[in-house]
């Protein structure tokens, strides 16, 4: 069982070296008492602090004023306004469907986090300042788990508002966070919380207590992470079972004891040895603490010299004594501070050392992004501690030290994230290798983590290495920072966060949290590029039954339920959505909800949701969207208020049945035009027309190749193949990809596509995210927005394109469903946002919990393949084996969208190939490379040109 009784601050070894006292934990030490009152303010303390149903103690309650004080003295600081009570009134919400995140901690350690969730999920960030406030309920169907209901919190709102609510019933948690640590306060109550729950959980004891050990750290970083770290010599009683055994570390010496009395000679030895050894380095002093869970942030180090052995010795064998199993004496070099300017001679006055902090958070697919860093500057001649110092940036810290040369100080930069994410990468890895129990439950996840370094010479080269993983103070640290900067700039940019990557994810697991277990009917199972829908629905632990054309298609083993129904006739829509509801009925499926990403399935889908009293947007909207000249002809009616009305985007056009109706047509529309089919999908028919004879020729050939399912299955034949005209727009083509609820805009992705080969309109490349403009983006989004809401679209995941000219953004058209090819793809990969789960939650009638401003992590550019210009490529140099060996070795993303390689007139791409970058101009760079060596590239396909857009 882990321990979490208080001890006492300091251990009395009578030995005349320099002692240090280490830095705190969250709850400082002393007696179980919080502090007496150290903050002067002017805010009310007559507020509801009690919570309805549950019993505090005096020093409970004592703790939870604290902390209510301390919440306001940190919002006074930052200029924000007071917490308001009104927990006379409580909230009564959507209890189990709504995003709740909840941290039970110290405000100013979380603070940061607290405001940044406040923006990302207004009214979801919950901050508890009691145990109290929170209740463990058993989980039905859930051996052994238990959900965590709030009952009480301080709620985040943006612009920092706050609110001290009640919730009634109470609020079931989807993420929760607590501050563990030793000392009074909380730290057993938050340890017995966060454990075995059902909702994801983003700290646990059984973690804290493992990533606590610094003897145990150091080692996992040095082996898995490649990580510098200090020189070191452990002394260890009965070691925790991660380090028993194992190969040695470069620098660590861990030496096992079999006891903790008669080891006078060998830590002589050991010492002695140790002192000696190159693995010191340039240091001149070493230091000597406890290392192990009780002791942290509870002790105070010694310093000695490193030529006096002696008092080394007498300390560690004083150390010994106090040993309990699974702890360890650690003798350590202390790194000495870099000399900056790293050459020439150093400036007059003391020499100043660096402490480095960096918080680096887990992201989509367990990747570790370095969110911020800050430094502490000090003497040279002592080690630097947290909040003994003001929070500066590493630019600041570096010039005050000497070194001001923009492209060293972004080595020193680089090496920092490389060093720190790769100490969370190595602690994500021996996560993975732990059972549920021995990470405190199945949810429980390290989500943030936070590295200290010092900055030193090594090899002659400046070097982080590694002291300890820090996360509360770190993450205070970097909220410290931002809030000196919001003194001066009211209204941090979100990128300026340490906190936005990790909010990001506490929503991204909460959305998981809320769709696990979730029944949905699926209509239309799709092609191979859809293949990504079954891994998914098995990661997020969704219930699919699916409604399929095809007997024997391969997703009908994968899928709870298999319904093999003929959608593919339209015209008998309305009739075959009251026969599937029957169908559903008398299954006994019980649905949370029902969707569609294929095209051909978007109005039946609408009909059955009807028929099932399930969420949808009206039939009729579908209606009006799935087909292009009703979706432009009512757009252009829509004249009225509020301005930008929508009629600002549509573009003329004319329906086609018939060859009369192209004639007439003509007179109507502005040549050159476009003909395109009403139904269409993936551009296949869609042409450039210049005059009159070749509209006449274009509708004679599409009437004669493409006229039932059958000629091109899946690109909507099975609603007829009549066709439109609409005016040629001159201009960029782009992609806006949006998630709608209730009629808002909760997120947009804007793409950019590369010159069409004309006369045919088949897509040839494609950036994401957008070069454009800020002011130009914005105009894209605002327009595709505006354009479903027109149409009576309100809540879904849509596909809108666009055309930016140079009187501003004008439509192609909306597909009311999920962005096909590698939309999902690469949105997933840049922002973390998946457009599939987020269709999901609207099916079933919840708020997607998705990033108020997602921040692309990189950039992409990718170029599609086609079977009538690349089959002898894909047939050799870019076989499918090829391309798919490429892309498991991360040089290049693939997203095949076809399975044969059949040339044919009416053609769709038959895959993308993408590269990454941290710029635009460096992801062209390796995919032209990559498609001159494979053979993509070449006079009839000129990849070069196909890019030049995105210059």
């Amino acid at each position: 069982m882990l321990s979490l009784d208080p001890l006492g601050p300091e251990w009395d070894c009578p030995l005349g070296s320099k002692d240090l006292e280490e830095e705190e934990g969250p709850w400082g030490g002393g007696s179980g008492l919080p502090p007496p009152g150290c903050f002067p303010g002017s805010w009310r303390h007559d507020v509801g602090l009690d919570c309805k149903g549950a019993s505090e103690g005096a020093d409970a309650q004592a703790w939870t004023v604290h902390y209510y004080s301390l919440l306001q003295s940190c919002l006074q600081q930052a200029g924000l306004p007071e917490t308001q009570d009104r927990s006379q009134a409580p909230r009564t919400g959507c209890p189990g469907a709504e995003v709740t995140l909840c941290i039970l901690g110290s405000p100013s350690t979380f603070l940061s986090v607290l405001l940044e969730a406040g923006v990302q999920s207004p009214g979801n960030m919950l901050l508890c300042l009691s145990p109290a406030w929170l209740t463990k309920v058993p989980a039905p169907g859930q051996p052994g788990e238990a959900a965590l209901l709030v009952s009480k919190a301080v709620s985040f709102h943006p612009g920092g508002l706050t609110f001290l609510d009640d919730f009634v019933p109470p609020r079931r948690a989807t993420y929760f966070l607590a501050g563990l640590g030793l000392g009074p306060g909380w730290g057993r109550e938050a340890a017995e919380l966060a454990r075995d729950l059902t909702c994801p959980t983003g700290a646990s004891a059984e973690l804290a207590r493992l990533l606590e050990d610094r003897l145990l750290t150091r080692r996992l970083l040095a082996q898995q992470g490649n990580v510098a770290v200090p020189a070191t010599l452990a002394f260890t009683y009965k070691p925790p079972a991660p380090l028993r055994g194992g190969d040695a570390s470069p620098g660590l010496r861990l030496v096992e004891l079999n006891g903790k009395e008669g080891q006078e000679t060998l830590v002589k030895e050991e010492v002695g040895a140790f002192l000696h050894s190159e693995a010191l380095g340039d240091a001149l002093q070493v230091a000597v603490k406890l290392s192990g869970w009780r002791w942290r942030g509870r002790q105070a180090l010694r310093l000695y010299p490193r030529a006096e052995q002696g008092p080394v010795v007498d300390t560690v064998l004083a150390l010994l004594e106090k040993l309990e199993e699974e702890e360890s004496v650690l003798v350590e070099a202390v790194c000495p501070p870099a000399r900056l300017p790293f050459a020439g001679s150093p400036p007059p006055g003391p020499e100043l050392a660096l402490r480095i902090c960096a918080v680096v958070c887990r992201t989509q697919g367990d990747r570790p992004l370095l969110s911020k860093v800050v430094c502490s500057v000090g003497r040279g001649d002592r080690p630097l501690r947290h909040q003994s110092s003001l929070p500066r940036t590493l630019e600041a810290a570096l010039a005050q030290c000497g070194l001001a040369e923009a492209s060293q100080v972004a080595i020193v930069r680089q090496r920092v994230k490389a060093a720190a994410e790769a100490a969370l990468a190595a602690v994500l890895t021996l996560e993975a290798g732990l059972s549920a129990e021995q990470r405190g439950g199945r949810q429980v996840r390290t989500d943030f983590l936070g590295v200290d370094f010092a900055l030193t010479v090594a090899g002659r080269e400046l070097t982080p290495v590694a002291l300890e993983l820090n996360g509360g103070l770190c993450l205070e640290a970097c909220g410290a920072l931002e809030g000196l900067w919001a003194a001066q700039r009211p209204g941090l940019a979100a990128e300026e966060a340490a906190a936005t990557p990790l909010v990001e994810t506490m929503l991204r697991r909460s959305a998981r949290c809320l769709m696990e277990g979730k029944q949905l009917l699926l209509l239309g199972a799709g092609g191979v590029s859809k293949k990504f829908v079954w891994e998914a629905a098995r990661d997020y632990g969704l219930k699919l039954h699916l409604v399929e054309s095809d007997p024997n298609h391969f997703a009908s083993q994968l899928v709870q339920t298999f319904i093999h129904f003929d959608v593919t006739e339209h015209r008998r829509d309305e009739e075959n959505a009251r026969v599937l509801a029957e169908l559903v009925r008398a299954r006994g499926l019980q649905l949370d909800g029902c969707f569609s990403y294929w095209d051909d399935c978007l109005v039946l889908t609408a009909l059955l949701c009807q028929e099932l009293g399930l969420p949808c947007n009206p039939p009729a909207a579908m209606r009006l969207a799935k087909q292009k000249s009703r979706t432009q002809l009512h757009l252009l009616c829509r004249r009225g208020p509020p301005w930008p009305a929508p009629s600002l985007y549509a573009v003329p056009c004319c329906p086609l049945e018939s060859e009369a109706d192209v004639d007439r047509a003509v007179c109507q529309v502005p040549l050159p035009g476009v003909m395109k089919l009403e139904f269409g999908a993936g551009a296949v028919g869609v042409r450039l027309v210049k005059n009159a004879s070749q509209c006449r020729e274009h509708f004679s050939r599409i009437a004669r190749d493409l006229q039932a399912e059958a000629d091109h299955p899946g690109i909507g034949l099975g609603w007829g193949n009549a066709m439109l005209l609409m005016e040629f727009i001159e201009g960029t083509e782009h992609d806006v990809d949006l998630v709608l609820f209730g009629g808002r805009l909760l997120a947009a992705f804007v793409s950019d596509n590369g010159p069409t080969r004309l006369p045919g309109f088949t897509e040839t490349a494609a950036c994401m995210p957008t070069g454009l403009a800020p002011e130009q983006e914005a105009q894209l989004v605002q327009a595709a927005f505006r354009c479903c809401l027109g149409c009576g679209l309100l809540d879904g995941v849509f596909n809108v394109e666009l055309k930016l000219t140079g009187a501003g953004p004008r439509l192609i058209e909306i597909n009311p469903r999920m962005g096909g090819f590698y939309l999902r793809d690469w949105i997933l990969e840049l922002y973390g946002v998946d457009l599939l789960l987020a269709a999901a939650m609207v099916a079933c009638g919840l708020r997607p919990a998705l990033p108020a401003h997602p921040r692309a992590r990189g950039h992409l550019v990718g170029v599609m393949c086609l079977v009538s210009q690349h089959l002898q490529a894909l047939s050799s140099t870019a076989s499918p084996e090829t391309l798919q060996a490429l892309h498991d070795q991360g040089l290049l993303r693939l997203n095949l969208l076809e399975e044969a390689l059949v040339p044919g007139e009416y053609e769709e791409p038959y895959c993308s190939v993408a590269c990454a970058g941290s710029s635009p101009a460096e992801a062209r760079h390796r995919l032209l490379g990559l498609c001159q060596g494979l053979g993509i590239d070449g006079p009839h396909y000129p990849v070069a040109y196909f890019l030049s857009h995105f210059k």
